[in-house]
């Protein structure tokens, strides 16, 4: 099996647009509408390789839900994430950081470096 992504994010054109670039690289993909469809999906999702977390999500925010996804049981609470969202704000990325966030991707992305981030931090 090979690289497998679930990408979250509310906005389904970003959602498109960073699908779009990880399967063109050959990357398996899987799509959550937002971060409780994640953390519902992540209660039954085995083999995960990376979840790429937006910030700013109605309900719950990335950072939140990537809290919660480290008290899940299971794997998937140890699966690497990281942030892509619109946000550059210092404080939001030790925030997330602190909660176990890997990196900090800024969108609009350089699909070169999202293929080349999620490859090093997927291995």
């Amino acid at each position: 099996m090979g690289i497998r992504v679930m990408v979250v994010d509310d906005s389904r054109s970003a959602r498109r647009a960073v699908c779009d670039v990880l399967v063109l690289a050959g990357f398996e993909v899987t799509e959550a509408i937002d971060g409780q469809d994640a953390l519902a999906q992540l209660a039954t999702t085995t083999g995960l390789s990376l979840i790429l977390l937006d910030v700013n999500m109605p309900g719950k925010n990335g950072v939140q839900v990537l809290r919660e996804i480290r008290e899940l049981d299971g794997e998937s609470r140890l699966v690497p994430v990281v942030m892509l969202t619109t946000e550059g704000q210092p404080n939001l990325i030790r925030e997330a950081r602190s909660a176990g966030a890997k990196a900090w991707l800024v969108k609009p992305f350089d699909p070169v470096l999202l293929v080349a981030a999620v490859s090093k931090l997927a291995a």
